[in-house]
């Protein structure tokens, strides 16, 4: 049986913590220091989500956190994008409190229900950003975006008339529209159908590429977890802790040709393994 934690072969063997998914050698995007967190209940009963996590991501890095339901993924992804705070431990974003940074609008966030304004133009939407920080809306870079993320036709469409993917696509626009240093993606795709979230993998993979943001997506798919990270953070059931780390060698950049190699399906057969034994257990 495997163990609760356990380290990813590819991963580099002079790391000082075998158990801390760290990035490459250069600056930190994300850094979580031994985070715990506790939710309280009633009659002074409490539940821990995560118990000592360690994890970084480094500058420009794609990270993926994959597990069960009810580990704490998304209460990681909260906490680094400064909705929630660890009862133990320490969340740095370049190595700064992420209040600080959202407080520069240095951060970009995109969940699961797409929150876009349905009274308002896909344009009006993606500019949002902007008047929220009180900034002149950059026209020029609102429709560099729509044609990014492929809605240039699409601008005076309001939410109701675009597919589940068209808006999660204005989005993700959105989420960039500031040019953030950091993307956070809350299982994004998450209500879209297969075909449409297959789809969507692929797009936002393109987006990345041009992009080189540093991201931490949140999901349940280990393709897309294969097919978008440079590496996977497999994490235990609650309470959440790291128990692998794997390092995604498959070349960039990465179409639907990668996902008919046989390293793709070895390595999601692997992880699917993974992710069923923990569940058994």
């Amino acid at each position: 049986m495997t163990t609760t934690r356990e380290q990813s072969s590819s991963s580099s063997p002079d790391r000082p913590d075998p158990h801390k998914a760290s990035g490459p050698p250069g600056s930190l995007g994300i850094e979580l220091s031994g985070v715990t967190r506790e939710f309280r209940l009633r009659r002074r009963q409490s539940v821990r989500a995560l118990d000592g996590v360690d994890l970084s991501v480094g500058e420009g890095e794609f990270v993926a956190l994959l597990g069960p339901s009810g580990c704490g993924k998304s209460t990681v992804l909260r906490m680094v994008a400064g909705l929630d705070e660890p009862t133990e431990g320490r969340v740095l974003v370049e190595g700064r409190r992420p209040a600080e940074l959202i407080a520069e609008h240095r951060l970009g966030v995109a969940f699961q229900e797409h929150a876009l304004l349905p009274w308002s133009s896909v344009r009006n939407n993606v500019a949002l950003p902007f008047r929220v920080a009180g900034r002149p809306v950059d026209g020029a870079r609102v429709d560099a975006l729509l044609d990014l993320v492929g809605l240039k036709d699409f601008v005076n469409a309001r939410p109701r008339q675009l597919s589940g993917g068209m808006r999660q696509r204005v989005a993700i626009a959105r989420a960039l529209a500031l040019d953030p240093d950091v993307l956070l993606l809350d299982e994004p795709f998450g209500a879209l159908d297969a075909v449409t979230r297959r789809r969507m993998n692929f797009e936002l993979a393109r987006i990345w590429a041009e992009q080189r943001i540093t991201t931490l997506l949140v999901t349940h798919d280990v393709d897309e977890a294969v097919l978008l990270a440079d590496r996977i953070v497999v994490m235990t059931g609650r309470p959440g802790r790291v128990r692998h780390i794997q390092t995604v060698d498959l070349p960039r950049p990465r179409g639907h040709e990668v996902t008919r190699e046989p390293a793709f399906h070895d390595l999601v057969d692997r992880l699917t393994a993974m992710l069923d034994e923990g569940s058994d257990a």
